[in-house]
């Protein structure tokens, strides 16, 4: 079997399920004490992978803000921030995009065979770029990761890479944030696709902890015998 990281799934939805609603603004579904608790997570991880879409549509910094929490990796002998990750079929990335201009830390884009040399070409001075395949291929992307040596990986979105891990039997855990009020709204991204998941009703996913934190709850699913409990 081929080596993988941990892969930890995380995710704020709204009651009816959705990441964000249809504006351009980016709807915060969350409160500090939950963004620190992601940090926390962050901080913890070897490396943190997002979806192009999520680059083009929020343009994230993906760092650890605690000061505190990056000098807690550098004395461990790790960077001060893990390594930025993002997949993609077509390349369509801005290298001036902050995932690649902010933060002193390694970059990796895995995209499809079709336009690796091109996207090579493009971000060459921002970021390393691997093949992944065609169409691109997560077992692909996650042992190539293992070879880097990201021994935990943090899956931060958008739907698609949380459709895509789970459906492909790559997640260990999801760490699921439900914020206390409904989008309603069908044009908005919703927290997974449709698609084949190994988790049904005759094969239920197990649930390792409820945790209220202000006004929003944290639901963490073990999806492997590779959970590991805090």
């Amino acid at each position: 079997m081929v080596e993988r990281p941990y892969v930890l799934l995380s995710c704020g939805m709204s009651i009816d399920g959705y990441l964000d609603d249809a504006t351009r603004d980016r709807l915060l579904l969350s409160n500090e004490a939950d963004f620190d608790r992601v940090d926390e997570v962050r901080a913890g991880c070897d490396a943190i992978l997002v979806g192009a879409a999520t680059i083009r549509q929020d343009d994230p910094r993906l760092l650890v803000r605690s000061a505190e929490r990056r000098a807690a990796r550098v004395a461990r002998g790790e960077p001060a921030n893990p390594l930025k990750v993002t997949v993609t079929g077509r390349c369509d990335l801005d290298p001036g995009a902050r995932f690649f201009a902010v933060g002193d830390v390694g970059k990796v884009v895995y995209c499809s065979s079709e336009t690796h040399e091109s996207a090579a070409r493009k971000l060459k001075e921002v970021a390393t770029v691997v093949d992944g395949g065609d169409p691109v291929d997560l077992h692909r992307v996650t042992a190539d990761l293992a070879r880097r040596g990201v021994r935990r990986l943090m899956v931060e979105g958008g739907g698609s890479m949380h459709t895509q891990f789970l459906t492909a039997g790559l997640a260990d855990e999801l760490q699921l944030v439900v914020a206390p009020f409904f989008v309603g709204d069908s044009r908005a991204p919703r927290f997974v696709g449709d698609g084949d998941f190994p988790w049904g009703p005759g094969r239920r996913a197990t649930l390792a902890e409820v945790r209220q934190i202000g006004d929003v709850v944290l639901l963490r699913y073990a999806l492997s015998d590779r959970f590991v409990p805090n």
